[in-house]
């Protein structure tokens, strides 16, 4: 009988198909801009120009098509039974990061090698981290203890084991972007004044002590710090901070050379030596200088799409766990595309965030693609859940 009803509702409901259409686009022109971001390099480099293009049809869109496809035919409601199950699997992966079965590229831990393939298990916190919180916010027991310190502390307890695994690989902004979305879901779960004010002053604890013990963090917001201060006490500005303020000073130079319609599918020079991975951290400069304001205006307005399509699907569910769950991965995507292009516009701090289903990354594509199939589930089941 229950599985009749499961397939009544699913006859009876589709997916939302503006959604779809947004991530089919964003995903196909994430090919077209990485093609012409990377083939110049990637022939320099390992003389294929399309080598980071077939890595990322490999690592990145083949198992994100897999990963989608179980997201989006899996019933969600089964995530939420599994949800401590993965995250605690997903820390074992995160703590073997740093043993012989994990490797270092560019000074980072945070990667994993199995034979031929390699994923960063911090990415796949996007998933289990959000469908822990999710299912523990929505459970009925917790209900009964938002307004208490017992919820509090286990959303404390379990970020900080996850900032701590994160911060130590190191990758910083990505502990920002995971935990950022963990507090919008613990604060729309019915969180407290008291427990917010005492998070952000957590939060602003731990920034302040990584930048005295660790230096090269503080460097990595010094141009953004000495932009503020150059206009207000010079004598105040960071030293030290000559190669990132170098490479803000390009990122900008490369947006504005764009102009209104920008230089021409290609025609990029900016991203052949002085942005930074213009394949994947500085990728929106390239997509900017190539087809200028409007090209620019078209992708940022997809992902505005994504965020109202979203939106919709959450504030129509009457099950709490699916509301965290869309709030949580959708604010994830919004969150590092806030950053990434913020920071490319001078706007953040440069620290090498990657722009959704479009920079380079396989990990990081196989990863989103697996949280949008998730979401087209639960849209299938749009105002026909009961609260669980």
């Amino acid at each position: 009988m229950r599985f009749l009803k499961n397939k009544f509702i699913f006859a009876g409901h589709r997916a939302d198909y503006v959604l779809l259409g947004v991530i089919l686009f964003l995903v196909l022109a994430g090919f077209l801009f990485l093609a012409s971001a990377s083939s110049d390099i990637a022939k320099i480099k390992y003389n294929d120009s399309f080598f980071f293009l077939s890595s990322q049809f490999l690592k990145g869109l083949l198992p994100g098509l897999i990963g989608f496809c179980l997201g989006y035919f899996m019933y969600y409601r089964k995530w939420k039974k599994f949800a401590p199950l993965l995250l605690l699997l997903n820390i074992i992966l995160m703590i073997l990061v740093f043993t012989p079965f994990g490797f270092a590229a560019k000074g980072s831990y945070r990667w994993i090698n199995l034979g031929p393939f390699s994923f960063q298990p911090s990415e796949l916190l996007k998933i289990t981290f959000i469908l822990y919180l999710a299912s523990l916010f929505s459970s009925i027991s917790v209900k009964r203890l938002k307004q208490s310190w017992t919820s509090y502390g286990l959303f404390l307890f379990v970020s900080c084991v996850v900032s701590v695994l994160i911060f130590i690989q190191p990758a910083t902004t990505m502990a920002v972007i995971i935990i950022g979305a963990g507090a919008v879901i613990f604060f729309f779960s019915g969180a407290s004044f008291k427990h917010i004010a005492l998070t952000a002053g957590l939060a602003l604890s731990v920034v302040l002590l990584l930048a005295i013990f660790t230096p090269y963090r503080l460097h990595r917001v010094a141009p953004f710090l000495n932009a503020i201060t150059d206009q207000v006490a010079p004598s105040l500005s960071l030293q030290g901070a000559s190669a990132d303020s170098f490479h803000v000073d390009q990122s900008r130079i490369a947006i504005g050379t764009g102009g209104i319609s920008g230089v021409g599918f290609g025609k990029s020079t900016s991203k052949y030596s002085v942005l930074p991975e213009p394949m994947g951290d500085s990728i929106f400069s390239v997509i900017a200088e190539e087809f200028g304001f409007i090209g620019s205006l078209v992708v940022i307005g997809l992902y505005l799409i994504f965020f109202w399509r979203s939106s919709d699907i959450m504030l129509h569910m009457h099950d709490d766990f699916a509301k965290l769950v869309v709030l949580g991965f959708s604010s994830i995507i919004m969150i590092q595309t806030f950053i990434h292009i913020a920071a490319n516009s001078g706007i953040l701090p440069f620290t090498g965030v990657p722009l959704p289903f479009i920079s380079y990354g396989g990990t990081a594509l196989a990863v989103s693609l697996t949280m949008m199939g998730i979401i087209a589930n639960i849209s299938r089941h749009t105002t026909h859940s009961k609260s669980v």
